[in-house]
């Protein structure tokens, strides 16, 4: 627990610092508005994508069928975490804002799905 506590203290010092240091530059005019949101968006979904990795790791037990869960929920998790990156870095913001948003809900989507076929099976 407190190993977990730790590591996500250090990305919300990551994120803050990243965060805080663009909004600085960006008032001393080295980069624009939309750079600043670009690097913000992109750093929560590399988050999201560590977050996707550890979660079910910390939340479904062990027993038969939770290790087959898991790696679908992780795998689901990070590749959506990293498309939101990737387009947020990359995409134009529009497209960012769409494609990632369902990027992120496919992901959640095939984990819930994933997991109530797990229950069902076992009913």
């Amino acid at each position: 627990m407190k190993k977990a506590l730790i590591e996500t203290a250090a990305w919300v010092g990551v994120v803050a610092a990243l965060t805080f240091g663009a909004v600085l530059a960006f008032k001393l005019g080295y980069i624009d508005q939309e750079t600043v949101m670009r690097l913000a968006l992109g750093v929560t979904g590399l988050w999201m994508a560590w977050y996707g990795n550890r979660l079910p790791k910390t939340l479904v037990p062990i027993p038969a069928g939770a290790g087959q869960a898991r790696r679908v929920a992780s795998w689901s998790l990070v590749l959506s975490g990293l498309v939101y990156a990737g387009l947020w870095i990359f995409a134009p913001v529009p497209t960012a804002a769409v494609a990632g948003s369902a990027a992120v809900l496919a992901g959640v989507a095939v984990t819930f799905g994933y997991c109530l076929s797990l229950q069902k099976k076992s009913a």
